[in-house]
């Protein structure tokens, strides 16, 4: 078996997007941690480099190291306890770019499969009736060309791998994606095809709804 080899990236080292008394909203890059890892070595990470600049953050939500884009932290308690709250009750919005294997035939679906982490193989998850969880993720197509399609993606439930899974459980899974697609489609791309690129959430303080979003670069 490969042993994981982390070298997250370093240019840009953080990327800001917004930022206030309570919130701060990042650019996450493909290949760099939401979060530190177990090991001394996987430190490095999203949450640690806002620290740098700003001590107090606090973490919400996380993406997949290979995924890429929106996220948003929380600068004391109280922006924390309100945001969290708003991500477990489903009131943030979330879209996403992906492009995968194939020509998705429908313009627009839905996909609903329970999820549950495979123990044996974790991180990774796997589809199951019985103990698995709600999940649920709309997309729409954006483009189509030969063998490849580019989809919006809207999850409405927040899984582990949600969007991963259920791409490949309907026959298209994403391009770069090492855990869920075959050989030609994991190396169809130099990085998982998939990026966070809006989230709406309603701000700690002002409660006004903002909308964040940052554009895909795939």
């Amino acid at each position: 078996m490969t042993l994981f080899q982390y070298q997250p990236p370093l240019t840009p080292y953080l990327d800001i997007i917004y930022q206030d008394d309570d919130i701060v909203v990042v650019n996450k890059p493909s290949g760099l941690l939401s979060v530190p890892g177990k090991a001394a070595e996987h430190r490095d990470c999203l949450e640690y480099r806002v620290k740098l600049v700003l001590p107090t953050a606090r973490i919400v939500h996380r993406l997949d190291m290979a995924t890429s884009g929106v996220m948003v932290l929380a600068l004391h308690a109280e922006a924390q306890r309100q945001l969290n709250r708003q991500f477990q009750l489903r009131q943030t919005q979330k879209h996403y770019i992906a492009r995968v294997r194939g020509r998705v035939a429908a313009d627009q679906g839905t996909v609903c499969l329970p999820l549950i982490c495979d123990w044996p193989n974790r991180p990774r998850q796997m589809v199951c009736y019985q103990h698995g969880k709600a999940s649920v993720t709309h997309y729409n197509v954006l483009e189509r060309s030969d063998n490849v399609s580019r989809l919006l993606l809207t999850p409405v439930t927040g899984r582990s791998h949600q969007l991963r899974v259920h791409m490949q459980m309907i026959g298209h899974a994403i391009l770069g994606d090492k855990f869920y697609a075959d050989a030609a489609t994991y190396h169809a791309a130099d990085r998982l095809q998939l990026h966070a690129q809006t989230l709406s959430l309603t701000h700690p303080a002002s409660g006004i709804i903002k909308t964040f979003s940052i554009n895909c670069s795939f």
